[in-house]
């Protein structure tokens, strides 16, 4: 180990000069190149490529998150306890106060949409993810 540390320590005072040297000297008695990195960090960006043309998996479960609560917060806390089913008025008041919070998550589409619908039309901004 007290080799290695010896060692450490004299590449630490070569100049970059030295070193460049020194990577070439290395380079021919390895047969090796230190460029070779840099071919593999440029195979990633083929493969993103080739993923980029993959198909695109349609979402099917969205979540609704609401965002302000709007200037009528009793008619928004109605709808809000009306969406979401066992939630007593105490729980769906502090749901809307605490905005924005997550409303329902793992719905279809078409239950998203529904969702938004009645509580926007309470006064409030809704956004499904």
């Amino acid at each position: 180990m007290a080799d290695l540390d010896a060692l450490v320590d004299q590449l630490s005072k070569l100049t970059l000069l030295e070193a460049s040297e020194l990577v070439k000297k290395l380079e021919e008695k390895w047969g090796v190149s230190a460029a070779a990195p840099v071919a593999v960090a440029a195979a990633p960006a083929g493969a993103q490529q080739g993923a980029a043309q993959a198909p695109v998996e349609e979402k099917t479960t969205f979540a609704v998150h609401l965002k302000e609560i709007g200037p009528n917060k009793i008619a928004v806390i109605k709808e809000v306890r009306a969406a979401i089913s066992g939630l007593g008025l105490a729980e769906a008041k502090a749901l809307v106060e605490g905005a924005p919070k997550l409303l329902k998550d793992g719905v279809s589409k078409e239950e998203a949409e529904e969702i938004k619908k009645k509580i926007e039309a309470a006064g409030a901004k809704v956004e499904i993810k």
